[in-house]
């Protein structure tokens, strides 16, 4: 089954999830912790909990351990999340470009500008429980999986705001691009896949 290009909760393409972003999936284990973890795999059933914000500008990824970088690409992940949520609920992409880049901030801001123009807000509730899954040999992208949980998605009137429209909830794993870019990990890109 080949994988498209998706939003976490895409207006238009899975409005529910994405990505970023996500959309709807059966629940997986684990998905929706309340408390972050590093992102690293551990087959020993240990993970890292905690942490601390992430630094606006990160140190090179070759000059970082690799827990302490996983835990910056999860963090750097789900601020991207936390964005792009804000970005769909007020119908401004400006907060974007500090966790996002080309080419899917081109993506969302044509979108987001779309919706504006329709005169519609979207707001919705995602669970998230992102895990490193692979890194490229030069170390400047880091690969994220997530069971992305939409508990709930609705379309709203921006003149009045009435619901207008809803995406059923529901579950699917993301793979996430976290992209290295001047100075700052970004999200570049993301892959609706199966259900979770």
């Amino acid at each position: 089954m080949r994988a498209r290009l998706v939003r976490s909760t895409p207006p238009r393409l899975r409005r529910a999830a994405i990505p970023l972003a996500a959309a709807p999936l059966a629940l997986l284990t684990g998905c929706g912790a309340s408390h972050p973890s590093s992102g690293a795999l551990s087959p020993e059933g240990t993970f890292d909990t905690g942490g601390a914000a992430p630094a606006a500008t990160a140190p090179a990824p070759s000059a970082v351990p690799t827990a302490q970088l996983y835990k910056t690409v999860i963090e750097r992940y789900r601020a991207y999340q936390a964005a792009y949520k804000q970005a769909y609920a007020t119908n401004d992409p400006s907060g974007l470009p500090a966790v996002a880049m080309d080419p899917l901030l081109a993506q969302l801001t044509k979108d987001i500008e779309s919706t504006k123009a329709k005169g519609e807000i979207w707001r919705f509730a995602n669970t998230f429980n992102p895990r490193v899954y692979a890194q490229s040999k030069d170390g400047s992208k880091v690969y994220v999986m997530d069971c992305v949980r939409t508990l709930a998605g609705y379309r709203y009137s921006a003149r009045t705001g009435k619901r207008t429209g809803e995406v059923p909830s529901g579950s699917f794993v993301y793979r996430t691009t976290v992209q290295y870019d001047s100075g700052a990990w970004k999200v570049a890109a993301t892959v609706r896949d199966r259900t979770c």
